[in-house]
């Protein structure tokens, strides 16, 4: 049953409904898993794993919305925007995680796509309670990492009314940023916050209003598509190898000299030559192969190109698959 709150006259309705949780849908209780705390193990993994199967068809069913925000971001990535994520708990923490892996994945500078907290940093390993409650502090987070009309700002809350984000966003509409919001709800205050909204709606938990289940599944899917497919566009994949990691580890390493076999089909020393003289960086040692250059005429070569290693390929490969 839905309790309903009266309003006074002196409260704010719109302020009064980021508290009131009532009417979403992550806050409901779900049939399908009433009686999980009567299954044995198994049972209990089996439900938790057909209600995870819903997710990716609730990510499906706004693959234009997300199409939208990946276009836009990207344009003004170009002009040297930035992506900021914005959110706190579980959504926070995932933001964190996607802007994290993208410099050594995809060799991008650490300011490119970085993520803001709610509580700061130590938030990302203890939950600090309240923070995501202060809506000025959304406000101010924003302003200290010097947001420009250039960036994107994408506030996640799964219940589309956190007041840290709300915050953020209205702060980041002000200053002309595009703001984009990722929720797990129909409707959402922080959707009608944003010009472009992606709500992946999920439905009720397994276990009623956790949502660091079946709505972070579906915010750790979107974030990887959408980060994933700006670096698609900027070059930094070609074919469906990444040739702009960071090869800092030994297993990355090994990683960027079977990706410069794999794409130019040199033996192994002459990969690992390329790379040495290269710097360890694949799209330039591709590059030096393809144009049989030094490292510094083919990142000429590249940057002429935008960065775009099929540009350079040679004419009995363009087009084709790696």
């Amino acid at each position: 049953m839905l309790v309903m709150q009266n309003i006074r006259k002196d409260e704010d309705p719109g302020r009064m409904n980021e508290t009131d949780l009532s009417r979403l849908g992550t806050e409901q209780s779900n049939p399908r898993s009433a009686g999980i705390d009567r299954l044995d193990t198994a049972g209990i993994l089996g439900l938790i794993n057909a209600e995870d199967q819903l997710v990716a068809g609730a990510v499906g069913a706004i693959l234009p919305d997300i199409t939208e925000a990946v276009d836009r971001i990207h344009q003004r990535m170009l002009t040297g925007g930035r992506l900021i994520y914005i959110g706190s708990g579980t959504s926070g923490r995932l933001g964190v995680l996607d802007a994290a892996e993208c410099p050594p994945t995809y060799g991008t500078d650490p300011g490119e796509i970085m993520a803001i907290m709610a509580g700061g940093r130590g938030a990302v390993f203890r939950a600090v309670e309240g923070a995501e409650d202060d809506r000025e502090q959304g406000r101010r987070d924003l302003a200290a990492v010097g947001l420009k009309p250039a960036d994107s700002v994408l506030g996640i809350a799964a219940s589309g009314r956190t007041p840290y984000v709300i915050g953020a966003l209205e702060y980041a509409n002000e200053i002309g940023a595009l703001t984009i919001s990722l929720s797990t709800v129909a409707d959402a205050k922080i959707g009608r916050l944003a010009k472009v909204a992606l709500a992946a709606v999920t439905g009720p938990e397994v276990v009623t209003g956790s949502t660091r289940m079946k709505s972070g599944t579906a915010q750790k899917l979107i974030l990887n598509m959408l980060s994933t497919t700006l670096m698609i566009k900027r070059g930094k994949v070609y074919g469906n190898y990444m040739v702009d990691l960071r090869a800092t580890n030994e297993k990355l390493r090994k990683r960027a000299q079977r990706t410069v076999m794999a794409i130019t089909g040199v033996t192994e020393a002459e990969a690992w030559r390329l790379l040495e003289a290269a710097d360890l960086h694949v799209k330039t040692a591709v590059a030096m192969h393809w144009l049989d250059s030094t490292a510094t005429e083919a990142r000429r070569r590249l940057a002429a190109v935008d960065g775009q290693l099929h540009r350079l390929a040679p004419d009995s490969i363009k087009g084709e698959p790696v």
